[in-house]
C-alpha cells in the first residue's frame, strides 16, 4: 500500500484531446498545460524534428524543400503514425515537470465514428510515446461531461461537437450514447472551402493559415449586419504575382454554405433516429455545441432555426472536450461507464 501511494505521488495522470487542429493536455497537478496546433516541422535531410505545435504552425506554407510542416492527424484520426508518436512524446515531456518514477497514465478522447484499427493506432502511438496505460472516451461524451450535462440521469442530452476533422452529434442518456452521427466535415473542410472560393471567384491562391484567419474573422452561417470587409493577400493565379483582394462576410458565408449544410444535415439525421422519449427531453433541454467549429458566427442560430431547438454554445468550446476527459480521468469510479476500452 505504501509503495503504491509513493509511486502514485510521483506519477502523472494525463488527459489528452488529440485533435486534428489542436492538441490539448491536462495534468492532475497543473490543469491545462498544453493547447497547441497539431503540427510538426521536420528536416527531411537530417530526418529530425525542428519544431512542434505553435512554432511548427508558422512553418506551414513557408518552408524550403528540405523542411516539411506536417499535420499528422487527419479527419480526427492518425494519418502519420510515426510523426504523431513524436508529437505526443514532445507534448508529454513538456507537460510533465519534475521527478517522474513511472510512466503516465493517459485518458484520450477519440471521435465516436472511428474504426477499431484507428483506435488501436491511437493506443499504440500513446504507448510508444511513453504512456503506461491508455483509456479512451468518445468526444461527444467528453463534451457532455465537460459542460456539466446530467449524463448519468435517464434524460436525453444532445451534443454537437465540431472539431478540426470531424463533426459529431450524439444523444446521451444513462452514461451511454443512445445514437450518434458523425461526418468528416468540420474546421479543416471549412478552411478548404474558403481557399477554393477565393481561387475560383477571386482567382487568388492563399495558404492554410490565411484561409483559417479569413474564416475566423469573416466566417458566418447567417447574415451578419455591419460586418467589416477584409483585405486578403495571396498569389494571383492569372499573373502569378502577389495581389490583394477585398473580401466580405457575404463572400465567406457563401463559401461555407456547403460545409454548414452537411453539419446541419448530420444533426437532423441524429434527431430522426432518436427515440420519442429522448426526443421530448431534447426539445425541453436543447442542444449543446462544443469544439472550435461552434464558434462560427450564427451557426447556433442557423441550427436552432432549422431544428426548432434551443441551442447553447459552451462557455469555452475549445476546451470542453478536454475538461470532460480530465473529469473522467480524475473520477474514474464515477465515470467508469464512459470508458470504451
Amino acid at each position: 500500500m505504501f509503495f503504491r501511494r509513493f509511486f502514485q505521488f510521483f506519477s502523472s495522470d494525463i488527459a489528452m484531446d488529440l485533435g486534428t487542429a489542436n492538441t490539448l493536455l491536462y495534468t492532475r497537478k497543473r490543469g491545462i498545460v498544453i493547447n497547441e496546433p497539431s503540427v510538426v516541422a521536420i528536416d527531411t535531410h537530417k530526418n529530425s524534428i525542428l519544431a512542434v505545435g505553435a512554432a511548427a504552425k508558422e512553418y506551414l506554407g513557408r518552408t524550403p524543400q528540405r523542411i516539411r510542416a506536417i499535420r499528422p492527424m487527419k479527419d480526427g484520426v492518425i494519418a502519420d503514425f510515426d510523426v504523431t508518436r513524436e508529437m505526443i512524446a514532445f507534448f508529454v515531456r513538456k507537460a510533465i515537470v519534475g521527478v517522474r518514477l513511472s510512466k503516465p497514465s493517459m485518458v484520450i478522447c477519440i471521435p465516436s465514428g472511428i474504426t477499431q484499427v484507428e483506435k488501436r493506432a491511437v493506443i499504440d502511438a500513446a504507448m510508444l510515446a511513453g504512456a503506461g496505460d491508455v483509456a479512451m472516451v468518445e468526444e461527444p461524451m467528453a463534451a457532455a461531461i465537460g459542460a456539466d450535462m446530467p449524463i448519468h440521469d435517464p434524460v436525453g442530452n444532445l451534443v454537437l461537437d465540431i472539431g478540426g476533422g470531424t463533426s459529431e452529434v450524439a444523444v446521451i442518456s444513462l452514461a451511454g450514447i443512445s445514437n450518434a452521427a458523425s461526418v468528416r466535415v468540420a474546421g479543416d473542410v471549412m478552411n478548404q472551402a474558403v481557399q477554393r472560393y477565393l481561387r475560383e471567384v477571386f482567382r487568388l491562391e492563399v495558404g492554410d493559415n490565411t484561409a483559417e484567419n479569413v474564416k475566423k474573422i469573416l466566417g458566418s452561417a447567417m447574415p451578419m449586419p455591419n460586418a467589416p470587409a477584409l483585405e486578403v493577400s495571396g498569389r494571383d493565379i492569372v499573373r502569378g504575382g502577389p495581389r490583394v483582394a477585398t473580401v466580405t462576410e457575404g463572400h465567406i458565408r457563401e463559401a461555407l454554405h456547403d460545409p454548414v449544410q452537411v453539419i446541419l444535415n448530420t444533426v437532423l439525421q441524429a434527431l430522426e433516429k432518436t427515440p420519442p422519449e429522448l426526443a421530448a427531453d431534447i426539445y425541453r433541454n436543447g442542444m449543446l455545441m462544443a469544439g472550435g467549429g461552434s464558434l462560427l458566427k450564427g451557426l447556433d442560430q442557423c441550427i436552432a432555426r432549422e431544428t426548432h431547438l434551443k441551442v447553447f454554445v459552451d462557455k469555452d468550446p475549445l476546451t470542453t472536450v478536454l475538461r470532460g476527459t480530465a473529469r473522467a480521468m480524475l473520477d474514474r469510479k464515477r465515470y467508469q461507464p464512459v470508458f470504451i476500452n
